[in-house]
């Protein structure tokens, strides 16, 4: 697995692991609660 930041603008923030999108700020409309990204790296069998 492997994890990058990539800069961006206009508020976007997309989690994705693995070119699979796992979080999207503009589609939840919000910020992901605290180890929410972690439990759907689990979940994937990550």
């Amino acid at each position: 697995m492997r994890a990058e930041l990539v800069r961006g603008g206009g508020g976007i923030f997309d989690v994705v692991v693995d070119g699979e999108k796992i979080f999207s700020k503009h589609e939840e409309g919000r910020f992901p609660e605290e180890d929410e990204i972690v439990a759907a790296i689990r979940a994937r069998g990550a």
